[in-house]
């Protein structure tokens, strides 16, 4: 027995030797397989590069040992050619895919709205294929004209034209769908329903701009924006915001027309914009319950109000005679009044609540008044992925002894230093500065565009980094807008875009935009790629992503590292992207490391064309 044991034990070492050989000999097989297999289906889901970095990657905050762009050398990374999505992906919104929520059997309260609130795919489940515009995509028709009229084959949607015909939502004519310019509550036309607005609350001339006092909208519900559209020509713009729902594709058709929108909803997360940002809120006929979990979403809109901020509500409950409006109104009444609302008008079928300018009625109201006041330590401007609370944001105790917000009209509010740049320590000089430097930046980024932009090529622009929106600002004299986005874990620099008549969202570049495909123009990306290494987050998910949002034709600015540039570079032809400009940028004295400019045009290719060298 003896002599058995031990010649078992002898006989192990050996077992084992041989078995970690015929592992590792597997792995190697496997690896030098996969390097050589085919090129990857347009159904595959992520990448390696993607999954080794993460897309949404917590992990590590003091970001990775090595730069995600490696070295710098023409040998660090491999690009490869992206097989293009399949046609049912050409409308893909990664954040936003209900078919995700089926497959990954998320448990959602549909009563609060979960399915349409962003869900974002895990690294291993994200789409590594160029989206494909729909068969017989053109260039879009240009601002202003296409605030009346888009390409069909661009948005090939025409159920809306039907279902709302008799409300003048959108027609089809030809190769064409017009707008009209009416709505669910205003078959006759937005323009004249906003002179009506303006007229129930005196504003001068029937401008609902208000000698300039009130320039930012938040129109909830918005159908396909005519609303926002027609508020333009009066010098207001509005984030018009409407979900993924049963009416698909209508923020599509407002962002084809040129009109600023988000894909949103009020369901159980705090909207993705800072406290006291919009001067009026609008919901027509938008089908929100308000009386729901104790009133919490018209608290978020209470949240989202500047002081003496607007409510207008035109909807069944404000001037039906049923026994069911009538209850909803009563109950509703009782609500804003509690919240220490008044009625400024109500006429015919429209009420127009307005906000309170201090903190006076809020600390009048009996103790244990429901809703209660939100508790101190609360922080009314920390948004992205917080849940929303039912109640009331009291103001600042600054602002309760100004009695408002201290801005300036418009237009001079843009280049005023606003009144919260000392809520981030911030001095006018600074801002000033700021202004100045982003003037002469955006300057030079025009003459590096040279002839290949016309006053009307550019229409919807994103600065994917918006700081203070001094690049926004200095593009006031063109044609355009801006969505203004500022990362979620730096500071709230977005309350000071709002204060300057701008609009943008909080957002997190490590998951995909809500917007949905070919949105936007041009992309203006600051040290984005810079921040992402930071994070450990993939850069070949992001470059996917913004050519995913981006129009065939428009244009890329990227203001970074030169290793970020040559990084870049690499990606042109898988992407069908094409370098226009490299230079270096202007010296910063605030920066350890000059910048580099590259000025990148996405190519119109289409599905059935075969070559990466489609017209341009």
């Amino acid at each position: 027995m003896r002599g058995r044991n031990d010649a078992g034990q002898s006989k192990r070492p050996i077992v084992l030797c041989c078995m970690m050989i015929v592992c590792l000999c597997l792995l190697f097989l496997y690896f030098s397989g996969s390097n050589g297999q085919a090129k990857s289906t347009a159904l595959e889901y992520g990448t390696k590069f993607s999954r080794t970095l993460g897309w949404g990657s917590d992990d590590g905050e003091d970001g990775p040992e090595e730069s995600i762009f490696g070295t710098g050398d023409a040998d660090d990374i491999k690009p490869k050619s992206f097989p293009v999505c399949d046609d049912r992906h050409s409308e893909l919104i990664p954040c936003l895919d209900r078919n995700l929520i089926y497959q990954m059997r998320l448990k959602l309260d549909l009563n609060l709205m979960e399915h349409y609130e962003r869900h974002c795919p895990p690294p291993e489940r994200r789409f590594n294929c160029l989206i494909p515009p729909p068969h017989g995509y053109k260039v879009p028709i240009k601002w202003p004209k296409s605030r009346d009229v888009v390409w069909k084959a661009n948005i090939p949607h025409t159920h809306l034209a039907k279902e709302k015909s008799d409300q003048n939502w959108m027609v089809e004519a030809g190769e064409k769908i017009k707008f009209p310019g009416g709505g669910t509550h205003f078959h006759h036309g937005a323009d004249k329903y906003i002179s009506s607005i303006a007229n129930m609350l005196n504003f001068k001339d029937n401008n609902i701009n208000n000698e300039g006092m009130l320039r930012t909208v938040l129109d909830v519900g918005c159908g396909v924006a005519s609303f926002g559209g027609y508020l333009l020509s009066s010098n207001v713009i509005a984030m018009s915001l409407a979900p993924n729902d049963v009416h698909q594709n209508q923020i599509q058709f407002a962002l084809e027309r040129g009109i600023p929108a988000y894909l949103g909803v009020l369901g159980t997360k705090r909207l993705p914009y800072p406290s006291r940002s919009f001067e009026l809120a609008h919901c027509s006929r938008c089908r929100i319950d308000w009386l729901q979990r104790d009133g919490i979403l018209l608290l978020e809109l209470d949240r989202l109000l500047r002081p003496g901020g607007y409510f207008a509500y035109s909807s069944p409950e404000a001037y039906a005679q049923d026994e069911e409006d009538l209850r909803i109104w009563k109950e509703m009444s009782a609500l804003v009044e509690r919240m220490c609302w008044k009625i400024a008008e109500k006429r015919n079928q429209t009420v127009i609540w307005v906000k309170p300018l201090n903190n006076d009625c809020y600390r009048r109201r009996a103790l244990g008044t429901k809703p209660p006041l939100c508790k101190s330590g609360d922080d009314p401007d920390s948004v992205w992925g917080v849940p929303m609370e039912a109640c009331i944001t009291p103001y600042p105790e600054q602002m309760h002894r100004d009695g408002g917000t201290g801005l300036v009209p418009w237009p001079a509010r843009l280049t005023t230093p606003p009144p919260r740049l000392a809520d981030l320590y911030v001095t006018a000089d600074t801002f000033e500065k700021d202004t100045e430097m982003w003037q002469q930046r955006v300057e030079n980024y025009w003459s590096l565009l040279g002839p290949k932009v016309k006053p009307d090529t550019i229409r919807n622009i994103m600065d994917m980094k918006a700081n203070f929106g001094s690049f926004a600002a200095a593009l006031k004299d063109k044609d355009v807008w801006v969505m203004n986005v500022v990362p979620h874990d730096g500071p709230s620099t977005l309350k000071i875009i709002y204060d300057r008549g701008l609009i943008g969202s909080n957002h997190d570049w490590c998951e995909a935009f809500s917007t949905y495909p070919r949105t936007y123009d041009l992309l203006h990306a600051w040290t984005v790629f810079s921040d992402l290494d930071k994070r450990g987050c993939s850069a070949e998910d992001l470059l996917l992503e913004m050519d995913r949002i981006l129009r065939p034709t428009g244009f890329i600015i990227v203001r970074d590292k030169s290793i970020v540039i040559e990084f870049i570079k690499k990606y042109l032809h898988a992407l069908h992207w094409e370098a226009i400009t490299v230079v270096d940028a202007e010296p910063n004295p605030e920066s350890e490391e000059n910048e580099m400019i590259l000025i990148i045009r996405k190519k119109l290719w289409l599905p059935e064309a075969s070559s990466h060298d489609s017209t341009t």
